[in-house]
């Protein structure tokens, strides 16, 4: 719209400035002829007598004399010979012989004609106006024809407008349509709903969305592999350790077998939690396909796996579950779930506590372990969620990777993670809250 209204408006001031020249102009011709030939009239007036100069007879009682003119007739020295005195002198260069030009006398515009007639008493200088008695009605039409002329180009630039937004109506609703996708939604844009003028860019966005769906196959067709590769040789070489550390004639080296033992366990933990870190990756997930999950029944999975390992740590390991349910990758909240307990089974004293909890609060569904444990500092609450960091002085051997996971996890469903302290400021409270929209309907 700038762009128009600009040269628009530039145009409209050239139009106007146009009719007001084609308005003058014809008028001041014929007034600049009128005044030659009463100049000529002058010139036939003058008289040089003994080296004197005289105007033989009035000019005005001529027939050829127009009486709204007025004139002057002076010599070299500016001393008035005939006329009115009071007609402004307008001066002639040497190579001049005659001068218009337009100024202002007895408040009115006038047009005036200065010449030089040379005789043998010296130059004799004639000066004749006359009145532009249209100049005002020459304003009044400019002054007209401008505000015509922007009162047009208004409505000009408001049909332009009202043209501009019915005609980009089906760009908005493709922009609309794109922009209320989820990040997994992925289908092709229907081309033959758009406009001809559109269809290229859908065109180009389904190409896009194609190369998208093939690059998330192939990175989670790596993942599987890279699963199954590392899990089969780690879970065999545990297997040849168990078998190992039961035979008598490995008696020993049981000490160094443990170790090994347990240095191959935190191995698969690791490369478990790396491959859980991987599939939460937005990139990985963004095609995925999200279906009801019962919260309640995903915490009650996971308390039930990690029973025996609580028992053995003489941890009490409980539930509190409110009926909620969320859209979601089941197996995505279960590893969200199951790093949430591990750090709290593995921060947890014998002795302590460790209570799962899922529900619905304010609309919105969550997840949530509270464990008894040591607590996280205020300072360090937002520094554990980094990948691979552990607090100073951390029991155990971790990778630092439990946490980054819960929150790339919770990033992937726009959910709100929050560490705080337990219940009675003793431990440490992980609340993983999922937006409402997030809920199923029903």
């Amino acid at each position: 719209m700038f762009w128009l209204a600009v040269p628009l408006t530039l145009v409209a001031l050239c139009g106007a400035l146009v009719h007001y020249f084609n308005s003058v102009a014809p008028q001041v011709i014929g007034t600049d002829r009128h005044l030659k030939e009463l100049a000529g009239v002058l010139t036939r007036q003058i008289d040089v007598e003994n080296g004197r100069l005289s105007v033989a007879s009035d000019p005005t009682a001529t027939a050829q004399w127009d009486p709204t003119v007025q004139f002057a007739v002076r010599d070299q020295e500016q001393k008035l010979l005939a006329g009115d005195g009071l007609l402004p002198v307008t001066p002639i260069d040497g190579a001049a012989k005659a001068v218009y030009s337009t100024a202002r006398f007895e408040r009115r515009n006038v047009r005036m004609l200065a010449s030089r007639l040379d005789t043998p008493a010296g130059p004799v200088f004639i000066t004749v106006a006359a009145a532009l008695n249209n100049d005002a009605a020459a304003r009044f039409g400019f002054m007209s024809t401008l505000l015509w002329d922007f009162v047009q180009l208004d409505v000009t630039l408001v049909l332009v407008w009202v043209g501009i937004q019915l005609g980009l109506r089906p760009v908005k609703r493709l922009r609309d349509e794109i922009a209320e996708r989820s990040p997994l939604d992925l289908r092709p844009v229907l081309v033959s709903a758009v406009p001809r003028e559109i269809a290229p860019l859908a065109a180009t966005l389904n190409r896009l969305f194609l190369m998208l769906r093939t690059q998330v196959q192939s990175q989670q067709q790596f993942i599987a592999n890279t699963a199954h590769q590392l899990r089969t040789p780690i879970t065999g070489m545990l297997a040849q350790l168990d078998l190992l550390l039961a035979d008598p004639a490995a008696q020993a080296v049981k000490p160094r077998l443990t170790m090994l033992q347990e240095g191959v366990r935190q191995l698969a933990h690791s490369a478990n939690q790396l491959l859980t870190l991987a599939r939460a990756d937005p990139a990985v997930n963004i095609a995925a396909k999200n279906q009801s999950v019962d919260l309640c029944a995903i915490a009650g999975d996971v308390v039930a796996k990690f029973f025996d390992r609580a028992l053995q740590a003489e941890i009490d390991l409980g539930a509190e579950l409110h009926p909620a349910s969320l859209a979601a990758d089941a197996s995505l909240l279960d590893d969200l779930l199951n790093n949430l307990v591990d750090n709290a089974l593995k921060y947890t004293p014998a002795g302590g506590r460790v209570t799962v909890g899922a529900g619905k609060h304010d609309g919105r569904p969550y997840l949530a372990v509270e464990d008894s444990g040591p607590g996280i500092p205020a300072a360090e609450r937002q520094r554990v969620r980094q990948r691979f960091y552990r607090l100073p002085n951390s029991p155990g051997h971790g990778s630092g990777l439990g946490l980054a996971i819960v929150e790339e996890i919770a990033r992937l469903y726009d959910a709100e993670v929050s560490i705080e302290p337990g219940a009675g400021d003793i431990g440490t409270r992980v609340t993983v809250r999922f937006p409402a929209a997030a809920a199923p309907a029903g």
